[in-house]
């Protein structure tokens, strides 16, 4: 994780969960900010390989106080469409395609499990930029 000098004085820690996420804690001015660095199995993985990473990222919010903000950052492989019929508070409309595909369920299954709002569809962009 780069970062700047302000930022690496704000640290309090640091630490490799796996090869695919990484935890790292900030003490801000108004508040204390966990930052989960995350990169998902690739689509055509493994069921039990994908349910370990939900697992494993499940544990680390767990551990995180519910006073801090928490962001998920990353590759979540998944699709989350344009609907979101009944789960407003998770995503806006501006999702790439119509329906979310099995990761994009998944993920928003595990927003809504931990209050969290899908970021990438709150804003509009170019659905070229909406790839990663």
């Amino acid at each position: 994780m780069m970062m700047t000098l302000r930022a690496e004085k704000a640290l309090t820690k640091w630490r490799a969960v796996n090869s695919r996420l990484l935890l790292v804690k900030f003490k801000t001015k108004q508040c204390h900010m966990s930052i989960i660095v995350c990169y998902k199995p690739k689509y055509d993985s493994h069921e039990e390989r994908k349910d370990e990473y939900y697992e494993e990222l499940q544990s680390v919010i767990n551990e995180i106080p519910m006073r801090d903000m928490k962001i998920a950052i990353g590759d979540f492989s998944a699709r989350v469409g344009r609907n979101n019929q009944g789960i407003e508070n998770v995503m806006n409309v501006k999702g790439l395609g119509e329906v979310a595909n099995e990761n994009g369920a998944n993920f928003i299954s595990f927003c809504s499990t931990n209050n969290l709002v899908n970021g990438g569809t709150l804003f509009h962009h170019e659905d070229i930029h909406k790839y990663t």
